[in-house]
């Protein structure tokens, strides 16, 4: 079952329609989450962080299970936590504080593994990438920053590096808004958006500016078609812009270079897009408190629903793997073996003395790497050294930390397999050669008067 969620700045609750019928499901209360505070872990529970007053100095994160309307967890962080990301596994929760803080947590847990701070001003969004290796985060201060997450958790590596990011991009001259990125891991484009009223398109590979789209109005929101030939836009202008990646627009465009076209229907701003891959239908929210399904081949919306109160900030599109009716069955049943459904709260401070960066943990490694030999062998005893720590704790992560490391293994190993392929080819076809060129010479010596 494909599920829509959709969460609102005001307490209104989450509401949940099945993708599909349109019909309602479960409402989950007591909600009042900021602009990409919301978010699905793991698609095993929901998460939002909770900001009712933007000036407040304290906050609070809620979890709620599939099966009941009322936040079961409640944890309070250290600050206030606007924009919130987990792993497309779901072990890991990363928040983005007000001071300019990046947390991460592990959900199984709920330790506190790092925290280092990230940008001059507060952190307004945050997206894993595909491979779970870096996390991408944007700001008030207009800057856009890629996070190795390699490199924050090795030690060694840290000490030696000028700074933690792997690139600062800061051509966008006044609040980030939104970032989405691309698939291809390290090959992949960033789209970020900004209340300058541009939209950045990005190389992660070459660490530099692509394309840069001027709208008509500020853009909240955006979201990213499957092939990568087009992103949408929701502006405060109620439209939803259609810019491309590739093709250009004529000069004679009405709303631009790059834009080829909108998506109208919204009475307000339109503040928040999802994209269904598998069904190909764009979701948009909007202060008027409507999501709209829009088909984008045909451009005509097929569906919407209405959020109970208030304005509509958040979207997602979760595949469910049970009903509503059989997941609570199924969490009963997890209850009664685990003893209860969800994670522990997260961890207000880390458990070290050095409460910044001390904590010796790691997560889902990137593919590949491009380390010097002697601090890829450093790198691997921190982990061994925290997969024994988690071990001992009996947490789940070990086993996940193993099972990354042998990817990491076999990935490494690859190269070097397709060299001896490709020598032993060259060995034959050499040898091959060889013995046609002897029968050769043979042949013209017996025929030689």
């Amino acid at each position: 079952m494909d599920v829509v969620i959709a969460s609102s700045s005001i307490d209104g609750g989450i509401g949940c329609w099945d993708l599909q019928t349109g019909a309602e499901q479960l409402r989950y209360k007591t909600c009042a989450s900021p602009p990409h505070g919301l978010v699905s872990v793991g698609r095993r529970f929901l998460a939002s962080s909770q900001l009712r007053d933007p000036s407040a100095t304290s906050g609070h994160v809620l979890y709620w299970s599939w099966s009941k309307p009322q936040a079961e967890v409640k944890s309070f962080p250290a600050e206030p936590i606007k924009p919130l990301a987990a792993d497309s596994e779901g072990s890991y929760i990363v928040g983005g504080g007000s001071s300019g803080d990046i947390y991460l947590w592990e959900v199984a847990t709920g330790r506190l593994l790092k925290k280092w701070h990230a940008h001059y001003r507060a952190v307004t969004c945050l997206v894993f990438s595909e491979d779970n290796s870096l996390v991408i985060s944007g700001s008030d201060d207009g800057c856009v920053r890629v996070w190795s997450l390699f490199l924050i958790f090795d030690d060694v590596r840290r000490q030696q590096a000028s700074h933690l990011y792997e690139y600062s991009f800061t051509e966008h001259t006044l609040c980030v808004t939104d970032i989405i990125m691309g698939y291809g891991g390290g090959s992949a484009i960033i789209v970020s958006a900004s209340e300058d009223r541009t939209c950045k398109v990005w190389s992660l590979s070459r660490g530099r500016l692509l394309r840069n789209i001027v709208f008509p109005s500020i853009i909240d929101a955006i979201a990213l078609d499957p092939g990568e030939h087009v992103f949408y836009a929701g502006s405060r202008d109620g439209k939803i812009y259609i810019a491309a990646l590739n093709a250009e627009s004529s000069p004679s465009n009405s709303y631009g270079l790059h834009i080829i076209g909108s998506l109208s229907d919204h009475s307000k701003a339109v503040t928040c897009l999802a994209y269904s891959t598998e069904r190909n239908l764009l979701l948009s929210g909007s202060e008027d408190g409507m999501v709209r399904v829009w088909d984008v081949k045909t451009q005509n919306i097929i569906r919407m629903f209405r959020h109970a109160k208030g304005p509509v900030n958040n979207i997602l599109i979760v595949s469910r793997p049970l009903s509503l009716g059989r997941a609570e069955s199924n969490a009963q049943g997890f209850s009664r073996r685990h003893g209860s459904s969800l994670p522990p709260p997260l961890e207000k401070y880390a458990n070290s003395t050095d409460e910044d960066m001390d904590n010796k943990a790691i997560i889902n490694l990137p593919a590949t790497s491009n380390l010097p030999t002697d601090a890829s062998y450093l790198s691997s005893q921190l982990i061994n050294d925290h997969i024994k720590e988690l071990q001992q704790q009996g947490s789940s992560a070990a086993v996940e930390m193993e099972v990354e490391i042998l990817k990491l293994d076999c990935k490494r190993s690859m190269p070097m397999v397709q060299q001896w392929k490709k020598n032993y080819y060259n060995l034959q076809e050499f040898c091959v050669n060889e013995l046609l060129d002897g029968e050769q010479m043979g042949g013209s010596e017996g025929n030689s008067p």
